[in-house]
């Protein structure tokens, strides 16, 4: 009987040892999770539209009211579901907050293009053609140019570094017959005298632009000007989904000329934003964490069979890098044929 009693005994500390284990690492957990919604909260605030003066007052008032409602109450079973309502209340606020093609912007995204379709026919107005002295001085000019759907061949990658190899700027280029290309950039919209932050990119401080571009501004500008370093890949995929996927780029591009929207360095940023556009008609899904830390996008294409596979990625990188030959070609008009010679997939 004692042995049994014991056995009993045993079984039920064990139940209860792990009934705690799960109650703290649950706690926990929700602890955290509650920490992130006060830090997420008092950095939507201090980079919110409200006067200037008020954001701090704010921000710290609503950290304060959001700890007070969590640790200190009586009943804290009150406290979680006051604090709840607050967030909602925030979150409900900071959506609302509106995007705006109305401010005082920065020469190079002043001006947005926009696209004319009528049948086989593209016109895109408001191509930008910066002339460069160095990368803060420059000449703004733009033409437009009507592109023949029929004649559309290839679309091209690129992926640019600016520091660490974990994070890149990536570009898509349109290839028409002739040695014609339209080069799209998205990026942030700055205002004169913004700077990009990327604690900013993720609290509605700047706008979403579509820069569509001639390649000797958008790929001389970082290779030439900013030092940055430049891949470029030919995608593998069908005429009809390079098709479709420029008619969808044109299709936003139009929105934002009309509407403006918000970009976010997590959900719609430069890489996020391009495989919207083109996961609709690819065959291909790239569901992955290097979307996220986008400095390793080349070598899920790779993985995926989207870029060339004749050679291992390590030397089709180091083939792809385009750097010296932009600076050789510098403004040729034959700047988009001359950065392409020998690169893997484009002969």
């Amino acid at each position: 009987m004692e042995a049994g009693g014991d056995q009993r005994d045993s079984q039920t500390t064990k139940r209860r040892f792990h009934s705690r284990t799960i109650r703290g690492v649950g706690c926990a957990l929700l602890s955290v999770m509650l920490a992130g919604m006060i830090l997420w909260g008092v950095a939507a605030i201090a980079y919110s539209d409200l006067p200037v003066w008020l954001r701090p007052v704010a921000a710290v008032l609503f950290g304060i009211v959001s700890v007070g409602l969590l640790v200190f109450p009586r009943r804290r079973r009150r406290g979680l579901p006051a604090f709840l309502i607050l967030f909602v209340l925030l979150v409900g606020w900071w959506l609302r907050i509106p995007a705006s093609n109305g401010r005082d912007w920065q020469p190079d995204v002043a001006v947005l293009a926009w696209a004319e379709i009528e049948a086989n026919r593209v016109m895109i107005h408001n191509i930008r053609d910066c002339d460069y002295r160095t990368e803060t001085d420059y000449d703004v000019r733009h033409y437009n140019r009507t592109f023949d759907l029929d004649r559309l061949r290839s679309a091209d990658l690129y992926v640019v570094y600016w520091g660490s190899p974990m994070i890149a700027h990536t570009m898509l280029s349109f290839g028409f017959e002739g040695d014609e290309y339209v080069c799209i950039s998205i990026e942030t919209r700055k205002e004169k005298s913004e700077a990009y932050s990327t604690v900013k990119g993720f609290f509605r401080q700047y706008e979403l632009v579509y820069v569509v571009g001639d390649e000797r501004d958008l790929v001389r500008l970082r290779t030439n000007y900013r030092g940055e370093d430049v891949y470029v890949y030919r995608l593998r995929t069908d005429p009809e989904v390079i098709r479709k996927a420029f008619l969808d780029y044109l299709k936003e591009i139009n929105a934002l000329s009309q509407h403006a929207k918000w970009y976010n360095a997590l959900t719609a940023n430069c890489t996020t934003t391009i495989r919207g556009h083109t996961q609709p008609y690819a065959r291909r899904r790239w569901p992955s964490w290097k979307l996220i830390v986008n400095g390793y996008v080349d070598e899920l294409a790779y993985e995926n069979g989207a870029i060339d596979h004749g050679l291992p990625f390590a030397e089709l990188k180091a083939r792809s890098h385009i750097n010296e030959r932009a600076k050789t070609a510098d403004k040729d008009p034959a700047f988009s044929k001359r950065i392409r010679e020998g690169l893997p997939g484009c002969n």
